[in-house]
């Protein structure tokens, strides 16, 4: 790359850049962490607290060759695309989950969820088999890949932790969500209140390191083989209206939003906001609740429908987010 092309990427509005894989660790059975490094994370940067940011990693593609970036304008995206698919690797969304070091020595630190492939099925018909776990288990110091990241002193987008003048905060999530969810109680101030609830597939993932505030509780609901939300739904819905509930939350296929991104400020819905206004303080239910939901899609879906349809929060007070969607292949 030369200077001319380092310096015209160093106007871009963002981060677009290959970096180097730092360090690898298998913290747990379902986590695989790496640390990105590279003098172009110098710039990374965002308005305040990194809270839940998300970041794209694009992965080499299946000869181990990353596309080139070198002259990237304002239409990377349409020059990327339009590169054939088996050439030009593979776009995902992660978050950060901590940014350590500073300067040159800045390093993003992301957490991969990870399995171990089912050997009776190929690389295109095992659902969870994507491009980031089939990387994530052979990843190695050293390797490369490409982050496109907030760039210090440029709108970027990418946080839709907002919980405005909310006096109690709930989070949930299952363990796509976990990074956001630590990123969030790490950034949060010492006086929060309120409570997280993260489920994770084994009880080894429940990881040590969370920082919480004293006074949000932290409950992990390890599946174990369980159904995938099961016990989440039920400890929300405890926690919320004090009595365990007796029936399961029950969505069908053609019920989900593959797309589903309700926030304070956006509905992939097309839902009208204009009427939206600030998270209700007193005389509406659960007044001063601000409830961050993110996850496999079916999941956040039945919690969407409990939480506003059945228990009237106002939508200020919610964002739900459907990070992924069972049996359909992640995208970018």
């Amino acid at each position: 790359m030369t200077v001319e092309q380092n310096e015209y990427i160093a106007a871009l509005p963002m981060i677009l850049s290959e970096v180097e894989v730092a360090s690898v660790a298998r913290v747990s059975p379902s986590f695989v962490r790496i640390e990105l490094s590279g003098p172009v994370l110098a710039e990374f940067g965002t308005p305040g607290p990194v809270f839940d940011q998300r970041i794209k990693i694009v992965f080499p593609n299946a000869s181990g060759t990353l596309p080139s970036f070198a002259d990237a304008d304002e239409s990377w995206w349409t020059t990327w695309i339009e590169i054939p698919e088996d050439e030009r690797g593979s776009m995902r969304t992660y978050t950060v989950r901590d940014v350590v070091g500073e300067g040159t020595d800045t390093r993003l630190v992301v957490d991969i969820v990870v399995h171990e492939s089912d050997p009776h099925h190929t690389d295109d018909t095992d659902p969870l088999d994507g491009a980031g776990n089939r990387w994530a288990l052979q990843a190695q110091v050293g390797q490369r890949l490409i982050v496109m990241a907030p760039r210090r002193g440029h709108e970027y987008g990418g946080i839709e932790w907002a919980p405005g003048p909310a006096s109690r905060l709930l989070l949930v999530g299952d363990e796509t969500a976990a990074p956001a969810i630590r990123g969030v109680l790490r950034d949060l101030p010492a006086d929060a209140t309120g409570a997280a609830f993260l489920e994770v597939p084994l009880d080894a993932d429940v990881l040590d390191d969370v920082a919480v505030p004293p006074g949000v509780e932290l409950t992990w609901l390890p599946r174990n083989g369980g159904a995938r939300g099961e016990d989440l739904h039920a400890a929300v819905l405890a926690h919320l209206t004090g009595t365990v509930p007796t029936e399961k939350i029950s969505v069908a296929d053609d019920e989900i939003d593959p797309d589903l991104w309700e926030t304070p400020v956006y509905s992939s819905s097309g839902e009208d906001l204009a009427e939206a206004t600030d998270v209700p303080t007193e005389g509406a239910p659960y007044a001063g609740l601000y409830a961050w939901i993110a996850g496999e899609s079916k999941v956040v879906t039945g919690l969407r429908r409990k939480l506003v349809n059945d228990l009237g929060l106002d939508r200020k007070q919610v964002a739900f987010m459907g990070y992924w969607r069972e049996g359909v292949s992640m995208r970018s």
